[in-house]
């Protein structure tokens, strides 16, 4: 991954952090205050959503760095709990009848996070299969013989 690209997926990731920061701080309290407590629920539901994808993306590319600086391998970057995890709640959107009550500062950060997640999602398949196992350790599988 070259370093202008990698360092603007970093850059773009670490601003998107900031910005969900402060809106989910300062701007989504008084706007979850108008909402009904259903509304409130999936408003808290995707914030976690949201959340949970810019901690996973920001993991990710943190390991790439490491990988640049020199301080792990690239084998060690394959291992699986240094790989984009959380798929399952991350590729998820709702549809746009459910999106309809959430706060619209809400929905923007959603959508972004979403297609930097994707992104991030695509480049970690494009690096090969995941390796088993924490990196530096022996493969546990093997058979053990008795004497």
């Amino acid at each position: 991954m070259g370093t202008v690209f990698f360092r603007g997926t970093y850059d773009e990731a670490f601003q998107l952090l900031l910005e969900a920061r402060d809106y989910l701080t300062y701007l989504e309290p008084s706007e979850r205050a108008v909402l009904t407590l259903n509304q409130r629920l999936a408003a808290n539901q995707e914030a976690m959503r949201l959340t949970s994808r810019l901690t996973q993306v920001m993991a990710w590319l943190l390991v790439r760095r490491a990988v640049q600086a020199g301080e792990i391998s690239f084998e060690d970057a394959l291992h699986s709990d240094r790989r984009l995890d959380g798929q399952g709640v991350c590729l998820t959107q709702i549809g746009d009848e459910d999106a309809a009550p959430l706060p619209r500062g809400l929905k923007d950060l959603l959508g972004r996070s979403y297609r930097l997640y994707a992104r991030v999602d695509r480049l970690d398949k494009a690096m090969g299969p995941m390796l088993g196992g924490a990196p530096g350790c022996a493969d546990a599988s093997f058979a053990h013989t008795t004497h």
